[in-house]
């Protein structure tokens, strides 16, 4: 690869004035001098050397995605709709803003712990902490971090979250439903962390305000690996038939029971109304079209990566805390009784 000085020494120029057209400061170069040096830079299929600019300039130009997926649920995590939309979302703005992305999804938080420590990035999206993930990461990771839909970043000063109004979300619903004439309302997810935790507790919420006392048996825990979703599902549909109404923590889960009601002769809402979270495309073009909480996930991952991007240039501090609104999207997944 032909460098700087050799292009100034065959145009007889400074590398000063070869550097600054290559890299647009052109403020004081001639426009002659400016298309002779482009002209030259086509002729020899010139390349910038991105690497040794940002070694120059102390930084990578690289932010970093790290990704933990529960081994119990995913055997490829990019499959899921909410997820995969929330990637492309932060990779637009990752290029917009003149970076690349490198990605790492692990199921071992510690693994993901020895793979950061070592990644020469700007800075760090996290997603799918737990717990304390997000303090381990902190531990080995310095720079700059921005968490997505993290409920454990309590005490993390160099922290900020971007995330829902996941439990107002969930309320809206189960209020919904409520005021639909429904009292039998059953909770679907695969476990009580973090944002699902949040949606569980404004479900339970909107049950204890309207006088509905909750039982642990409403809770309806979907077993989603491959191995055992079909049987999971299977427990689920025969328990339908004590509720008019279940309520799944995403998109996901709901159009997943809708189809193993319809194979059951289980009908939606006619037999029990379903509804959802998220308002990805899985509910809109469903039949019957599911009722479901709207989050604008594009928006929140673009905000999380322009958010990031604003720490590095340190033209915002850490520790803010994001968060996006919901709203209800009514289609036709919920039968009213009253």
């Amino acid at each position: 690869m032909i460098t700087i000085k050799e292009i100034a020494a065959q145009l007889n120029m400074s590398t000063t004035t070869v550097s600054n057209v290559i890299h647009g400061k052109t403020g004081e170069v001639s426009p002659q001098t400016i298309e002779r040096v482009q002209e030259f830079l086509k002729k020899v299929d010139y390349v910038p050397n991105i690497n040794a600019r940002n070694l120059a300039q102390n930084k990578s130009g690289i932010i970093g995605f790290a990704m933990k997926a529960r081994a119990d649920k995913y055997s490829n995590l990019l499959t899921d709709p909410f997820v995969s939309e929330m990637v492309g979302g932060i990779e637009a703005a990752v290029r917009k803003a003149g970076y690349f992305m490198m990605i790492y999804i692990s199921s071992d938080i510690g693994e993901i712990m020895r793979r950061v420590s070592t990644w020469n990035v700007d800075g760090l999206l996290l997603f799918g902490m737990l717990d304390d993930d997000g303090i381990r990461v902190s531990e080995k990771y310095k720079k700059p971090i921005v968490c997505i839909d993290t409920y454990s970043i309590e005490g993390l000063k160099h922290f900020t979250n971007v995330g829902l109004e996941d439990e107002k979300g969930a309320y809206d619903m189960a209020k919904y439903l409520i005021d639909n004439g429904h009292r039998k309302i059953a909770f679907i997810s695969d476990n009580k962390k973090g944002v699902d935790l949040a949606r569980f507790m404004g479900y339970k919420k909107a049950l204890a305000e309207a006088g509905i006392k909750f039982k642990e048996e409403d809770f309806l825990q979907i077993r989603p690996h491959p191995s055992e979703v079909e049987q999971s599902l299977d427990e689920i549909c025969q328990k339908a038939k004590n509720y008019t109404a279940i309520m799944c923590v995403s998109d996901l889960y709901a159009v997943m029971l809708m189809a193993a009601l319809y194979d059951r002769h289980i009908d939606v809402p006619g037999d029990v109304s379903v509804v959802g979270f998220d308002d990805n495309d899985l509910g809109r073009y469903h039949r019957p079209a599911l009722t479901t909480v709207h989050q604008d996930v594009k928006a929140k991952s673009v905000k999380a990566a322009e958010t990031l991007v604003k720490i590095i240039k340190g033209e915002l501090g850490p520790n803010n805390q994001i968060k996006f609104p919901t709203e209800l999207v009514i289609r036709d997944s919920v039968k009213k009784l009253n």
